[in-house]
């Protein structure tokens, strides 16, 4: 599967998004079909200068200051709640968030936090008829996906606890979850060892697909009572702090929400952050710049 970017197209949703696969060799072909028409087909991009010219301004804070997760500013301003370890956007038609920010350094990443002790919960703060419970995803075929990632958060108890709201979670493909999608997890915290920050931001997408009459349309399914939504697609958005202060390197991933081949490497799912941006209606480069001097985005070629 190859999935190709190119300006001026648009992201293509693979046929069977955002149902669960109950057949691998239905799959391949899903896979060949995308390889064929690539998955920037949607909706429009367009090109960022590669090299802009401003100066990052730094921030020393404890892993604990929430604030401090927003220093880049907010993708949007509905539903905005505050964690221990995150700052959350909660979108309460799909009973998911819309995006979720997190703040990670080595300080971040180790500590005493125990994933034993932790349990999925509902999310008192939102009201009972815009919540997801665990009886919605109890018999599903999905996984309790974390945006936040527990792992991330080992520097406090609460922290990681905070990571188990189903608001903090989304239905995700088993085979997405404990493959690829913790692939690009470990990454995020990989790059703690050569940036002085790494911000993350994750969020569901839920993107249209041409149908047999060639019109497009967004489908997606539901799951429990409370009809949580299904997405189509997941996206994270690393802000990378370069160590000497010399500016922020932009990196943005899209991965389909249904099995993906864990060999292939991630850069195969770097897109321009105009395609995250158009597809989510979020924004990230306006606030990113009223930061930085210095922004490189980086994307698949």
């Amino acid at each position: 599967m190859k999935l190709l970017v190119r300006t001026g197209t648009a992201l293509l949703v693979g046929a069977g998004v955002g149902a669960a696969v109950s057949n691998r060799l239905n799959y391949t072909s899903r896979v060949e079909e995308e390889q064929q028409v690539g998955l920037l087909g949607w909706v429009p991009v367009l090109p960022v200068p590669e090299n802009l010219t401003v100066r990052a301004s730094e921030l020393a804070v404890s892993p604990g200051n929430s604030g401090a997760v927003m220093k880049y500013g907010f993708p949007s301003l509905a539903n905005v709640r505050s964690r221990e370890s995150y700052v959350t956007s909660y979108d309460p038609r799909t009973r998911t968030a819309s995006w979720v920010i997190e703040r990670l350094n080595p300080a971040s990443l180790t500590g005493p936090s125990d994933r034993k002790c932790c349990e999925f919960k509902e999310d008192d703060s939102v009201h009972v008829f815009h919540r997801a419970t665990n009886a919605d995803y109890r018999g599903s075929g999905f996984d309790r996906g974390h945006l936040a990632a527990a792992a991330n958060h080992k520097w406090s108890q609460k922290a990681m606890e905070d990571t188990f709201y189903l608001s903090n979670v989304a239905p995700q493909n088993p085979y997405l979850n404990q493959n690829t999608w913790n692939n690009l997890e470990k990454l995020c915290r990989s790059l703690t060892k050569h940036y002085l920050n790494v911000y993350v931001c994750t969020g569901p997408l839920y993107l249209p697909r041409q149908e047999d009459d060639g019109k497009l349309y967004v489908r997606y399914q539901v799951i429990g009572r409370n009809h949580v939504a299904v997405p189509t697609h997941f996206f994270k958005v690393l802000i990378l702090e370069q160590s000497d202060g010399r500016g922020v390197e932009l990196r943005s991933y899209v991965l389909p929400n249904q099995p993906v081949d864990d060999k292939l490497p991630l850069e195969r799912f770097l897109v321009p952050i105009e395609t995250v941006e158009r597809a989510s209606g979020l924004l990230f480069v306006p606030n990113i710049m009223k930061r930085t001097s210095s922004l490189q985005t980086i994307s698949n070629k």
